[in-house]
C-alpha cells in the first residue's frame, strides 16, 4: 500500500478509463482523496475499489453525464460546497474527425456542450474557493489540436482553443492568488477516444501514438516544474515559447484607431 501526506481531494471527469483513469491513478499515489466522476458506473467501482486497495485513499465515485444540465449543476454544487476539494482535472470530453459537412451537427453540439460548456461551469463552480482559500489546482485537459485548425475536426480543434485560451485567461486572472494552472495538449494518446472519435487507434501510425500512461506522467512532470502548458510529445520547450512570444508580441498591434495602412481607400477619380 502507498502511504502518502494527504493533499486534499482531487476531483476527476471523464474518470473511469483512459487518461482520466490513469491521473486518478497518479494522484492518488500523489497523496490525494479522489472524487471520481464518470457515466460508467462498473468500471468507476472497479476504478475505486481497486485504488483505495493499493493506495489507502479515500475514493468517492459520481455518476454522472457532463452533457446532462441536471449532472452538471451536482458537479458544481459538490466543486462549491466541499471545501476539501484542493484540484480539479478537467478532463471529460470527446472528439470528431470527420469534416464539418460530413458531421451530424446534434453531435458537434454535444461535443460543445461537454468540452466546453460543462468545462466552463465547473471550472467556474472550483476557481473562486480555491481563491477564497488561497490554495487549489486546475488542470485543463485540452489538446495539440487546439494550435493546429487544420487537424480533425475544427469544430474539435475549436474547443480545444478554447480550452487552452480559458486556461490562459484565468492565469492572468488568478495566478498570483494562490490557485496553480496548467493546461496539458496530448497529441494522439492510446485510449478509446479514437475509436469514438471514429478512427481507431490501430489506425494511426504507431510512432505517433503516445500511452496514456506516459502522456499523464510528462503533464504531471511539468506540473511539477509549475508549466501553464504542457505539451508532452513536444521535445524543445522553446519552440513553445517562441510559438507564445510571437502571439504575444501581436497584443499591441491588434487595436488601433486607425485600419493599417495596407487597408487605406484608393481615391477613384469620377
Amino acid at each position: 500500500m502507498t502511504t502518502q501526506a494527504n493533499k486534499g481531494t482531487a476531483l476527476v471527469t471523464g474518470a473511469s478509463s483512459g487518461i482520466g483513469a490513469v491521473y486518478a491513478d497518479r494522484l492518488a499515489r500523489r497523496g490525494y482523496d479522489l472524487i471520481l466522476v464518470a457515466r460508467d458506473v462498473e468500471r468507476l467501482n472497479g476504478l475505486a475499489e481497486r485504488l483505495t486497495k493499493e493506495t489507502g485513499r479515500h475514493v468517492d465515485t459520481v455518476v454522472a453525464d457532463l452533457t446532462v444540465k441536471a449532472d452538471v449543476r451536482r458537479i458544481e454544487e459538490r466543486l462549491r460546497t466541499d471545501r476539501g476539494i484542493t484540484m480539479l482535472v478537467n478532463n471529460a470530453g470527446v472528439g470528431a474527425t470527420a469534416s464539418l459537412i460530413d458531421s451530424d451537427v446534434d453531435a458537434l453540439e454535444s461535443m460543445i456542450d461537454l468540452n466546453v460548456t460543462a468545462l466552463t461551469r465547473l471550472t467556474a463552480a472550483a476557481v473562486p474557493g480555491f481563491v477564497e482559500r488561497g490554495i487549489g489546482a486546475l488542470i485543463n485537459i485540452s489538446s495539440v489540436a487546439a494550435l493546429s485548425p487544420e487537424m480533425l475536426n475544427g469544430t474539435y480543434s475549436g474547443t480545444k482553443a478554447y480550452v487552452l485560451n480559458l486556461t490562459q485567461s484565468l492565469h492572468h486572472e488568478v495566478g498570483d492568488k494562490g490557485v496553480k494552472l496548467q493546461a496539458v495538449l496530448p497529441g494522439a494518446t492510446s485510449t478509446a477516444f479514437w475509436g469514438r472519435a471514429g478512427v481507431p487507434v490501430e489506425h494511426l501510425p504507431s510512432q505517433i501514438v503516445m500511452t496514456a500512461e506516459d502522456m499523464v506522467d510528462a503533464a504531471l512532470a511539468g506540473f511539477d516544474q509549475g508549466e501553464l502548458v504542457t505539451i508532452p510529445s513536444l521535445p524543445d520547450a522553446a519552440d513553445w515559447e517562441r510559438f507564445n512570444t510571437a502571439r504575444q508580441h501581436l497584443g499591441p498591434n491588434l487595436s488601433h484607431k486607425n485600419p493599417a495602412t495596407r487597408y487605406a481607400r484608393v481615391n477613384v477619380a469620377a
